[in-house]
């Protein structure tokens, strides 16, 4: 179970977006030939392509978020004191955090409006509450991975503070 856990943390959005990649590859690959050499084209090719794209974005956001490298000015970090841009740090994770807990909350109230009407996607018939659960999936692992940051970050914070009283009494 711990080497199950240990997977999930480490390479859940890894393994996610290589799979999504790699069938989005041979989907788009399959459609070139039929179009091309069987001169027949698949007409549920291109939309199933598009969707696998999009939940590879929400995935990969996920993904720059546990990695920490999402939108962020580092320059403007240099701007403040060296002491308190650990805080800034944080309450920029706190944002992302905040902004992510707000895409799953309105994302869970569209992919239930998508359930309710009963849509479905033209070509291949698929409901489309599965491709809007698709922000909800990705900013619902970026809480999960902004709280994991956040804990980190907050419990590096007193042993900055001791290396820098040991280094100025040495």
């Amino acid at each position: 179970m711990k080497k199950v856990l240990h997977f999930i943390n480490e390479y859940l959005e890894e393994t996610i977006c290589v799979c999504l990649m790699s069938f989005m590859t041979v989907i788009i690959f399959i459609q070139v030939v039929m179009r091309y050499v069987m001169h027949n084209s698949l007409s549920w090719s291109e939309e199933l392509a598009r969707y696998c794209f999009i939940w590879l974005i929400y995935i990969g956001v996920a993904y720059g978020c546990k990695l920490m490298k999402h939108i962020k000015i580092d320059a403007a970090l240099h701007l403040f004191p060296e002491k308190i841009r650990p805080y800034i740090v944080i309450t920029g994770e706190v944002l992302v955090l905040v902004f992510a807990v707000y895409i799953v909350v309105t994302g869970v109230e569209l992919t239930y409006k998508q359930w309710e009407f009963g849509k479905i996607s033209p070509a291949l018939g698929l409901p489309l509450q599965f491709i809007n659960a698709a922000p909800v999936v990705g900013f619902g692992l970026v809480v999960f991975r902004q709280i994991q940051t956040m804990w980190k970050l907050v419990k590096e914070l007193p042993e900055k503070g001791a290396e820098k009283e040991d280094g100025g009494e040495a």
